[in-house]
């Protein structure tokens, strides 16, 4: 019985961890939708406070099933939990052989993705400071180069172009000189016209693609063991789940054996013993 309660306590305590995060992921994603003055980006996939909506609900979902089945002992909700686990589980590792064996195709899609979000970066305030957060902590600048910043009307660099940023670069391109203490958001200004040997001592040159990937590769320990740890985790919930279902189901065969051996011997006692001399009555 100890056993039974630790996996059961174990499991609900999973889920709950879980649960929680779901909700703050999805109370965040909420306020930053509504904080929002304009709704210009609507897609999942460039807009922030969306994708956090969508994530959240779908772990909040997924957890709220694992810890009402382990606290109430249903079997149904168990197997729910259970199976929706392992397909996000099976996805996961279908998603890491195919970005392994197609790696130019996900770059390439990768890269479309990017450039997106760059022509969309001053439509959307959730996905402007994301940008500014990757330039910053990459230190890096576009996609591919800092001249990719052409792609977005604000930046464009033309003799055409009535904005003030034209042939600029955001701020979260510059380089953080030393003892600097006043952020200048205008250090980007007229970068594109300049050569990249001049602009690179003002504002990053290298794509953050480039970056990226080159900070994945020399951090693959640390990105396999986050990886790792999550996939563990889920495997563990998922065996949790598969033992208390299995605990439940040989509770309920032996309260059901218990029953009708009970059943069976309340019949035998409406018989009469054999060979019984009913006239001594």
């Amino acid at each position: 019985m100890r056993g039974y309660r630790g996996i059961k306590y174990t499991l609900f305590v999973c889920c709950y961890v879980f649960w929680v995060v779901s909700a703050v992921l999805i109370a965040v994603g909420v306020y930053a939708k509504i904080a929002k003055e304009t709704d210009v980006v609507d897609t999942l996939a460039l807009d922030p406070a969306l994708l956090l909506i969508v994530l959240g609900s779908v772990m909040f979902l997924i957890t709220f099933l694992g810890c009402l089945g382990a606290l109430r002992n249903a079997a149904c909700l168990l197997k729910t939990f259970l199976g929706i686990l392992a397909v996000v589980f099976f996805l996961q590792i279908a998603a890491g052989i195919v970005g392994y064996l197609f790696t130019d195709v996900v770059m390439e899609r990768t890269e479309r993705l990017m450039m997106k979000a760059i022509v969309r970066y001053r439509e959307d305030q959730d996905l402007e400071n994301v940008i500014d957060f990757i330039q910053k902590k990459f230190q890096c600048c576009g996609v591919e180069g800092y001249k990719d910043w052409s792609q977005n009307i604000y930046f464009q660099c033309s003799d055409t172009n009535p904005s003030l940023e034209a042939c600029g670069v955001p701020f979260s391109c510059c380089v953080h000189l030393q003892n600097q203490t006043v952020l200048n958001t205008m250090c980007g200004y007229g970068k594109q016209r300049v050569g990249e040997r001049e602009a690179r001592q003002r504002v990053f040159t290298v794509g953050c693609l480039e970056n990226i990937v080159w900070w994945a590769k020399n951090n693959l320990l640390l990105v396999a063991g986050l990886t790792g740890g999550l996939l563990l985790l889920e495997v563990v919930m998922i065996c949790l789940a598969a033992a208390q279902i299995s605990w439940i189901k040989k509770v309920e065969r032996h309260k059901q054996q218990n029953a009708s051996r009970s059943q069976s011997e309340r019949k035998d006692s409406l018989w009469f013993p054999a060979f019984a001399n009913l006239d001594e009555e």
